[in-house]
């Protein structure tokens, strides 16, 4: 690895060198006490893969946010461990199956896109083409993972694109103050965030780049609409969450909980406990879902994530 990495900066030094991972570029753990010696510094990245199918089993035999959490605890272990390093991580293959019929590809780019937009790494979408001329020996060969269709002539899934189009941009990094932190409560299934329309209208989802899907969270775990008084309020089962100047009871305070840390949940005055859903265009509150092991159950709409950003 390291003859070759020198043999690249031999040729081009402006380049950059890139190495790749084990076990189909999924394993970088060999890294994790020892980097590469080599004669040049700041142009090396590190290279890693991911795709639903690399953990089949763990999609289709577990239940979705044990899965999540599995899969996330092992892709930090083989190579997310590197940008806490302070190495450039850069995950040069992801996709999924466009036509949204996997069920295990559908649950996997939801707990992927987390893991991306939290970690804030570059990366690159297998793949581009709709089709090949010939490919293991098949003639006109459709490729599901891409994003254009058959012919090239349009995009296959639409709504695919406005979920990647959250991570395209880093929310933290080179060139973003950090006077202009805030949280984003982020929504994998959309890819968009959680944002205010008026005081007085239901949470809705929208692009994460808005002014107004800038929020807090406290340590008394409240979630309040940054340079604002107004926080998240539960308003119970089936009702839309809203904004309220009284942020000191028990359903103005947001847990997150379930194996994959992908719930966001408050307890009603009753004692209720729901969870932040996205339901019709309203962000509402729910009966959490999928917090047992039944394997068929889908959470994704209950699914949230908060990313720290420095985004203005």
């Amino acid at each position: 690895m390291q003859g070759a990495a020198e043999r690249v900066h031999s040729a081009n030094p402006n380049v950059l060198v890139i190495l790749s991972g084990l076990n189909y570029d999924k394993d970088l753990s060999f890294l994790g006490n020892k980097l590469v010696s080599l004669s040049f510094t700041g142009k090396l990245v590190l290279e890693a893969h991911r795709y639903g199918f690399t953990d089949t089993n763990i999609w289709k035999g577990r239940n979705a946010n044990q899965a999540c959490r599995i899969v996330v605890d092992d892709m930090m272990r083989t190579s997310g461990f590197l940008l806490r390093k302070g190495f450039p991580l850069f995950v040069s293959e992801f996709g999924m199956d466009l036509r949204d019929t996997n069920i295990n590809d559908n649950r996997y780019m939801n707990c992927f896109l987390t893991y991306a937009a939290e970690l804030d790494f570059d990366w690159a979408l297998w793949t581009l083409t709709g089709s090949y001329y010939i490919k293991e020996g098949a003639i006109d060969f459709e490729e599901f993972y891409g994003v254009l269709n058959f012919n090239w002539t349009d995009i296959r899934n639409p709504k695919f694109l406005q979920r990647i189009s959250a991570i395209n941009s880093p929310f933290q990094g080179p060139g973003l103050s950090e006077s202009n932190a805030h949280q984003l409560i982020f929504h994998p299934l959309t890819g968009l965030c959680v944002l205010r329309r008026s005081e007085f209208e239901p949470l809705t989802l929208g692009l994460c780049t808005k002014s107004e899907a800038s929020w807090s969270y406290t340590l008394d775990k409240i979630l309040s609409l940054k340079g604002t008084n107004f926080c998240i309020q539960a308003n119970g089962p089936g009702m839309p969450a809203k904004l309220s100047n009284i942020c000191n009871n028990s359903d103005s305070k947001w847990e997150i909980i379930s194996d994959s840390m992908l719930h966001l949940s408050s307890t009603l005055a009753d004692g209720t406990t729901i969870c932040l859903d996205f339901k019709g265009n309203i962000v509402m509150t729910n009966t959490c879902i999928c917090l047992s092991d039944n394997n068929a159950c889908d959470p994704s709409s209950q699914w949230f994530k908060l990313i720290r950003s420095t985004r203005s």
